[in-house]
């Protein structure tokens, strides 16, 4: 018989999944960053920088403020216990996950092997014996050591007018026989041959077969969702959606899924075997648009009722909330949205808008006060604001929202 879960349960299970109802620690240590990371099992990287480096947020949702040189050390330092590699999007997995995603490939159609050795004659072998003597080294640093055929970009098309060098680099990073040693101050990958990188016990593991990589990727997924539909599950690593049925299948069969129905989530769903189902939390978080809670936008709606939408790329007169908004996570319910910006030149974390969530007839029995929300919102804030370096939370003064005024006066 399969078992039944309320809609409110299937949200606490996914929030204990996450990690994001346990209380944050007084001091962060290597072994608590590297918990949340076995936990959630990756952090996607991106170049956003409205408040600080995307992949630093989902942390801080966690633990709360902490020494951002951990995670330097975790990338780049020996035993390197983080990898950069190609999963849901450019993401940050354990060293041990890096393995099972060699077979993952971007296939962007500017990143053809062929096309790019026929038009650069020994490209590969050059790029790769570069990095051998010279590396690791940046794509910059590596156009320095090519010829200027090699060097030479593009005035326009595909590629961010990248160089035969770069794409070379980028095609051979693909293929995992180059790899991120770690991230400059500009942000730019330093490539070194992946032998190097990877740590020596993992290296002389034999690579997974592609549907046992499969399977290991699911049931990761599994463990950080703690409950999922099919297409949930394949999202995490942006796998395709018949082997990781296929996946699901046989973690089924080995007990480690079990199918569940929930009341108002109309669709075939997982519950992780072991997964915490929590009568109540008391999270509490603010969630980058990389979070992987609200990773996959369908799930998020189902689950939460939050219709979420990153509008970076939305022209400003017709972004909704704002340029870059954090939903609010408070108990099991997401209580409202902000959009925030890190003025580092005045030394304040700015607050453009604020707009308050409203709830549906059944969570309206557990949703917070408005005062109860502001007030947490305001201290989330403060903290936030303390581990940015800023001296103060500042809300605009034509800050849109109806939690704007509230705010500033709980400011």
């Amino acid at each position: 018989m399969t078992r039944t879960l309320t809609l409110a349960q299937a949200r606490r299970v996914a929030i204990a999944a996450q990690g994001l109802d346990r209380p944050r620690p007084d001091t962060v240590t290597m072994r608590q960053l590297t918990g949340v990371l076995d936990r959630i099992g990756l952090l996607q990287i991106d170049s956003v920088n409205v408040l600080t480096r995307a992949h630093l947020l989902p942390l801080f949702a966690r633990l709360g403020p902490y020494d951002t040189a951990l995670l330097d050390r975790a990338t780049s330092k020996a035993p390197r216990r983080l990898m950069e590699t190609w999963a849901h999007e450019a993401t940050y997995v354990p060293s041990t996950t890096f393995p099972l995603l060699m077979w993952k490939r971007r296939n962007w159609g500017g990143m053809n092997a062929a096309n790019l050795e026929a038009k650069h004659p020994g490209i590969f072998e050059l790029v790769q014996g570069i990095v051998a003597e010279h590396g690791p080294l940046t794509g910059r640093e590596l156009e320095r050591y090519v010829d200027e055929a090699h060097a030479a970009r593009p005035t326009g098309g595909w590629g961010w007018s990248w160089s035969g060098a770069k794409v070379a680099l980028e095609i051979l990073f693909d293929e995992g026989v180059l790899t991120a040693s770690r991230r400059n101050a500009q942000f730019e990958r330093v490539y070194d041959l992946t032998e190097r990188v990877l740590p020596p016990k993992i290296a002389a593991e034999p690579i997974p077969d592609r549907p046992d990589a499969v399977r290991e990727l699911v049931r990761i997924s599994a463990r950080a969702h703690g409950i999922g539909s099919q297409r949930c599950l394949a999202d995490y690593f942006r796998l395709d959606l018949a082997s990781t049925k296929q996946a699901i299948d046989e973690l089924v069969d080995l007990g480690e899924l079990v199918p569940v129905t929930v009341h108002g989530w109309d669709r075939p769903l997982w519950l992780a075997a072991g997964a915490r189902i929590p009568r109540r939390t008391d999270a509490r978080a603010l969630l980058v648009p990389f979070d992987p809670l609200v990773f996959e936008r369908r799930r998020l709606l189902e689950l939460f009722g939050m219709h979420y939408r990153i509008e970076i790329y939305t022209p400003a007169y017709k972004r909704v909330h704002g340029y870059y908004v954090l939903p609010f996570l408070l108990g099991e319910h997401l209580v409202a949205r902000v959009d925030l910006k890190h003025d580092r030149a005045r030394g304040v974390l700015l607050v453009r808008s604020a707009f308050a969530e409203q709830p549906d007839a059944l969570a309206a029995k557990t949703w917070p006060r408005a005062d109860v929300v502001v007030a947490n919102l305001a201290e989330e804030l403060a903290t936030m604001a303390r581990w940015l370096g800023a001296d103060a939370v500042e809300v605009e003064a034509d800050a849109r929202g109806d939690l704007a005024t509230p705010l500033r006066l709980a400011s």
